[in-house]
């Protein structure tokens, strides 16, 4: 791929069907479900990663049992993509992508996390349900019937007994056990976890908002994590293998950035119960806001030198919008989006070579870089750099 350069512009050419074949794959036989009864199918492993630090995915893929939950549970698009990515690079202390491949979540189904979704019901019911396999009462805070009840006796039971919890997300790490054998070799649960509580007390009635501290979000999600385990270890058809686990602490749902992951712990195979947890220390920071500048003031000058150099070029565009993902206060990525309403696509090739100057002469090597160049919620450019790298490399779409 040649990079951009004064004497002119390189564009690369989005085709379809340029996937690679995965015909030189490895084949295997994938084993699942308990010690009792064994499922086998033929998988393969594909020959072929598009990045050493990544988990290769058995073939054919499988979709999780809860396809779609998230959506409906999470607000925040930008958490979605965070929660699910992020879970994932999480996993990597515990589950080495050279050792282990990734698959969906396969025990815990779509009417799995509904129930434990929901609050906790009453003692009563759990009792009529003992012979249930598993506990599926919720795992939030369960509340009084509200039947009676005054607007501000409920607003008021709604604000002690907040739903911090918000998804469960299972990923699988299959493990060759074998030469041609793989099975399940561990689980990584994700929690997404409230912020701020949105609640009704009646259909069709005003929202009230009850914010939660980290703290408390905390205490909660420690709790949840270990009843979370124990049910996992009481299913029958999940193996007794590694258990890793990590809270998300999610934005507001009108967050123009996402959340972050604030701790996590792992649970060897049949272990029973969360010794300790490791404090997760990163975070997501718009650019330009008051946050960054009080936060990271270098940072949020680059981006702002970099908006107005952009402005003498598109003087009417919108604005730069950037994120900022930071690891133990050390800057690793910053995304940059850029909205403007191009007329042509000389435009777009003579602006995107504008800001590959600017990036040349604005933003330090170490951290990785993305900008995305859009017209109309349309990508138009994409200018990335690797940390360390010292020219970016530039796409611009057909």
């Amino acid at each position: 791929m040649k990079k951009i350069g004064m004497m002119g512009l390189c564009i690369l050419l989005f085709t379809a069907g340029c996937a690679p074949s995965f015909d030189n794959g490895e084949e295997v036989i994938e084993e699942s479900g308990s010690q009792d009864e064994t499922n086998q199918e033929t998988a393969i492993i594909p020959s072929y990663n598009i990045d050493e630090e990544e988990y290769k995915v058995i073939l054919p893929y499988k979709l999780s049992e809860a396809r779609g939950v998230i959506v409906g549970q999470i607000a925040n698009r930008l958490d979605i993509d965070e929660f699910e990515e992020g879970l994932r690079r999480h996993a990597k202390d515990t589950f080495d992508p050279d050792q282990y491949y990734f698959q969906e979540g396969q025990y815990l189904d779509e009417d799995i996390i509904y129930d434990w979704l929901g609050r906790d019901e009453s003692t009563e019911e759990k009792e009529e349900d003992e012979e249930s396999e598993v506990d599926d009462s919720g795992l939030n805070p369960a509340i009084e019937d509200a039947e009676g009840k005054e607007t501000e006796e409920k607003i008021e039971d709604e604000r002690n007994n907040p739903r911090y919890l918000s998804h469960i997300l299972e990923h699988n790490f299959l493990r060759k056990e074998s030469e041609d054998v793989v099975e399940l070799g561990g689980i990584s649960i994700g929690l997404a976890m409230k912020s701020n509580y949105r609640f009704q007390t009646e259909i069709g009635g005003p929202y009230y908002y009850e914010e939660i501290s980290q703290s408390e979000m905390l205490k909660q999600g420690k709790q949840i994590a270990q009843e979370v385990l124990d049910r996992l270890r009481s299913m029958e058809d999940v193996p007794d293998v590694p258990i890793m686990i990590a809270l998300y602490r999610e934005e507001d749902r009108g967050a123009l950035v996402p959340g972050n992951f604030v701790a996590k712990t792992s649970v060897s195979a049949n272990g029973t119960t969360i010794e300790d947890w490791k404090t997760i220390d990163e975070e997501n920071i718009l650019f330009p806001s008051d946050e960054a500048e009080e936060k990271y003031p270098d940072d949020n000058d680059r981006v702002e030198y970099f908006e107005r150099d952009v402005a003498k070029y598109f003087p009417n565009y919108v604005s730069v919008i950037g994120n900022g993902y930071y690891e133990d206060g050390q800057l690793k990525k910053m995304k940059l989006e850029i909205p403007i309403e191009f007329k042509g696509k000389a435009e777009v090739v003579g602006f995107t070579q504008y800001v590959y100057g600017l990036v040349m002469e604005t933003f330090e090597t170490y951290h990785a870089l993305e900008i995305n160049i859009t017209s109309n919620n349309k990508q138009e450019s994409l200018i990335t750099r690797d940390p360390g790298q010292e020219e970016p490399e530039v796409h611009i779409y057909e």
